[in-house]
């Protein structure tokens, strides 16, 4: 249906194609909705694992835990998956839930502002303007590279890119390489291509804590036994979330990080017998303080005779090199980012407008907050997939997906329930529940670690990690909380059918 101004209505946009979007979408047509529409930038559904696609990508979470509880797979061929088999997966979950129709790829959202005389979102995208009742932002934190602006880099005349955006028409054999960052991407790609590339130069501005990958293939029979017995499967993946609560403890009581540490350090040992590279390349933080890393192949790649480990960061880049912060200056002809993304400064924030004019990023003034991590003071209807302080540094986000999608079928119900046509919730409410949230963090690894990480935004806060287990938000989020919420009324007269439940 489309509006007097010529926009299409909708009663639910979703922003972004990936888990969030996919999950998001199936679950509304479980429940009988059926008015929404998927916006996505796009020519592929996917997010996260469809933009990286750099050689070695794959999920440092369990294959059984990091997929969607009610989609099913029982085929993963490895215990963790790799990028191609988990953007399969999302691709399968698009056809067999019937969600085409709802797809509008190709249509990145440039603006998304809150009307609050007709009570809805008018969005703005690349390939049409839309009206929604309500919108879901699904474009998830890991979306946007982080290049860092770093001097000179403008006047590099080698080959430049991020590993969120891997140039696969580059032949990197016989390169002098730079790779910027030692985190969980750059862990995964230097092993790949140092065999071939004539000489790898990676500068690490803070060693990362890395502990062995347990890793293998699903065998025949498992596979077999997950299709026909999906107790079976549900057993298997019970297993792995408790092992992964019980993992949090050590972050939730960072003394407990020793005896972790001390097998990182084991591991550290077995690979790299030269003592000034072994001192190089440990931590001098508390493990789980940034992100931690697996790996088996990480220190051996590093040890090779043509890669070299520099542990400063990077000072400048010239028109053939780079320069690292302790001034040692070194030939390169191409650079890889492995520098992460923006997680704290979301631009898709910039885009949303709510209702007193202010856009998302003013609201925010730096530091990320929202109630429930989903909902945000100002800005009606808005409801956020793993927004701020919704994070994980031990278990699978799929989990807290599901909850916060949980949420947002409990806040439809709200709605039709009750008539109203908007809610959000109330600074108080928004308040109480942020003011917990740092309690509980201060005493957690990512507060006491003694370290920078990506977690923290700039005002030094932790607005990106749940500080707890997810048993607990789950049962924060396992019902809709009304009484936190300002009903938004009354409504504007709509056309009929265009605003309500489909099928019910």
């Amino acid at each position: 249906m489309t509006s007097d101004d010529g926009r299409r209505r909708v009663r639910i946009a979703i922003i972004g194609a990936g888990f969030g979007g996919i999950g998001t979408a199936i679950r509304l047509r479980q429940r009988g909705y059926h008015d929404f529409l998927v916006f996505d930038r796009g020519t592929q559904v996917g997010g996260t694992w469809r933009d990286n696609t750099y050689p070695g990508c794959a999920c440092d979470v369990p294959s059984l835990m990091y997929s969607l509880s009610f989609a099913a797979n029982p085929d993963w061929t490895r215990s963790f998956s790799g990028q191609p088999e988990i953007w399969a997966y999302l691709r399968r979950c698009v056809d067999r839930f019937g969600l085409a129709p709802h797809l509008r790829l190709r249509h990145e959202v440039t603006a998304a502002t809150w009307d609050d005389a007709q009570r809805c979102w008018l969005l703005d995208t690349s390939a049409g303007r839309y009206r929604a009742d309500l919108l879901v932002a699904a474009g998830g934190p890991l979306s946007e590279p982080a290049v860092p602006a770093l001097p000179g880099l403008a006047t590099f005349t080698g080959e430049v890119f991020h590993s969120a955006r891997w140039n696969h028409g580059l032949d990197l054999t016989g390169r002098r390489v730079a790779v910027v960052g030692t985190g969980a991407s750059a862990i995964q790609f230097v092993p790949e291509i140092a065999p071939v590339v004539d000489r790898l130069t990676v500068f690490q501005r803070t060693a990362p804590w890395v502990l062995p990958r347990v890793d293998r293939p699903t065998r025949d029979w498992e596979r077999r036994l997950y299709r026909t017995v999906p107790g079976a499967r549900r057993l298997a993946r019970a297993g792995v979330y408790w092992g992964r609560e019980l993992a949090a403890t050590a972050f939730l009581r960072p003394a407990l990080m020793r005896s972790a540490q001390a097998v990182a350090r084991r591991h550290l040992r077995a690979a790299v017998a030269d003592p000034a590279l072994r001192a190089a390349l440990t931590p001098n933080y508390t493990m789980g303080c940034k992100r931690v890393l697996l790996s088996n192949d990480w220190y051996p790649a590093l040890v090779r005779p043509n890669v070299a480990v520099v542990p400063h960061g990077v000072a400048e880049v010239r028109p053939g090199s780079v320069v690292a912060a302790d001034g040692t200056a070194h030939d390169v002809d191409t650079i890889i980012f492995g520098t992460g993304f923006h997680v704290t400064d979301l631009p898709l924030a910039e885009r949303i407008t709510g209702r007193d004019g202010r856009t998302l990023a003013a609201s925010w003034a730096g530091s990320m907050r929202a109630y429930r991590g989903t909902s945000v003071a100002g800005f009606p209807n808005l409801f956020l997939l793993l927004g701020p302080n919704s994070g994980l540094g031990h278990n699978s986000v799929v989990f807290m997906i599901e909850c916060q999608i949980d949420q947002l079928l409990g806040l439809l119900g709200h709605l039709d329930r009750t008539g109203a046509v908007a809610v959000e919730p109330t600074e108080r409410a928004q308040r109480a529940y942020v003011a917990r949230i740092d309690r509980k963090m201060a005493g957690t690894v990512w507060s006491r670690g003694g370290c920078r990480s990506w977690y923290l935004d700039a005002t030094g806060r932790n607005s990106t990690l749940w500080p707890g287990y997810t048993w607990s938000y789950w049962l924060r989020t396992r019902r809709f909380d009304a009484a936190a919420y300002r009903a938004v009324t009354p409504a504007p007269p709509v056309d009929a059918g265009v605003r309500g439940r489909a099928d019910r």
